[in-house]
């Protein structure tokens, strides 16, 4: 079902589980977007997890009701013109909802003559988006990964279902040329950091990585994998077996909002001792991996009732 990087817990009967805020998927904000004309002036509905309710309008979209969730579901406003992209989804599970995570190709007519194709994966996370997108160099500096959070789980726990095509090669497309090949398949993925950070006088964000866990998703499933539970690991762990670095390692490409309200990039400089206490928590769910305009379209990822385990 899935190449696991990370031990896949048992059950115990003294663990605790903690749902995360809005992650049983059941409310979902509705936002009703007109994009502009001259792209085709469509109607769009776009989702953001959080309390159940309908915004109308081009409204610059800021987390409702404490929802730490944000999506890869944004506004832009490039050169006076409204677009939306929305890759990802309210579905329905057993007697409730869930998200729907898909990669595809987002395409943008201009007149009715120019051909705009760019490839957008599905991305659910914890943080938020600042809109709306003013041109695609600001995307990543958009996104404030992660939540301040000080506890220790012992692994996390969801349900989730995957329909990956059977292709062996991904593609990239940026809208700016046509599509290349790019070499490996595609896998949708799961990944959770805690981190210890600290800010500087000048606003800069370092961090020691804390705890890690990574899982990735490389074939379809037969309908939904419920509790699937992952154990996240402590402190160094470029020696436990299974250690991917591209997924796994240190990262300083993520970016966060400092106490100033400016996006800096995250610079992890090491790794933390195995009892250390995090400052916050990463948790992302992606249809794809791979970087930017990087996937296979069709990749859908399901997810739903997301919880600690202590």
């Amino acid at each position: 079902m899935s190449l696991c990087l990370a031990c896949t817990m048992g059950a115990q009967s003294a663990e605790k589980i903690v749902p995360i805020k809005y992650g049983n998927m059941d409310n979902w904000v509705i936002r009703n977007i007109k994009e502009s004309g001259i792209i085709g002036g469509n109607k769009k509905v776009v989702y953001a997890v959080g309390p159940s309710m309908t915004i109308n309008g081009n409204i610059p979209y800021t987390n409702k009701g404490g929802s730490p969730w944000g999506t890869s579901n944004v506004l832009a406003h490039v050169s006076g013109i409204y677009k939306t992209n929305n890759s990802v989804y309210r579905d329905k599970h057993e007697n409730g909802h869930c998200a729907k995570l898909v990669t595809h190709i987002e395409k943008v007519k201009v007149l009715g003559l120019i051909n705009i194709k760019v490839l957008a994966a599905g991305s659910l996370f914890l943080g938020d988006v600042r809109e709306p997108i003013t041109g695609t160099k600001d995307g990543p500096k958009a996104i404030n990964w992660g939540i301040p959070f000080t506890h220790r789980p012992k692994a996390v726990r969801f349900d989730y279902k995957t329909l990956l095509p059977n292709s062996a090669t991904r593609i990239k497309q940026n809208g700016f040329s046509s599509a290349s090949k790019v070499a490996g398949r595609d896998y949708a993925v799961a990944i959770l950091y805690l981190q210890k950070r600290h800010e500087d006088a000048h606003g800069n964000i370092t961090a020691k990585r804390v705890g890690t866990m990574v899982v990735k998703y490389s074939k379809s499933t037969n309908g939904w994998v419920n509790d699937a539970t992952y154990t996240i690991h402590y402190g160094d762990i470029r020696h436990m077996a299974g250690y991917n670095a591209s997924l796994m390692g240190l990262r300083n490409c993520d970016y966060a909002r400092n106490s100033k309200g400016k996006s800096v990039i995250i610079k992890e400089t090491g790794w933390a001792s195995p009892n250390e206490t995090p400052t916050h928590l990463i948790l992302q769910f992606s249809s794809s991996h791979g970087g930017a305009y990087i996937g296979t379209p069709g990749n859908t990822l399901w997810i739903d009732n997301v919880s600690l385990v202590y």
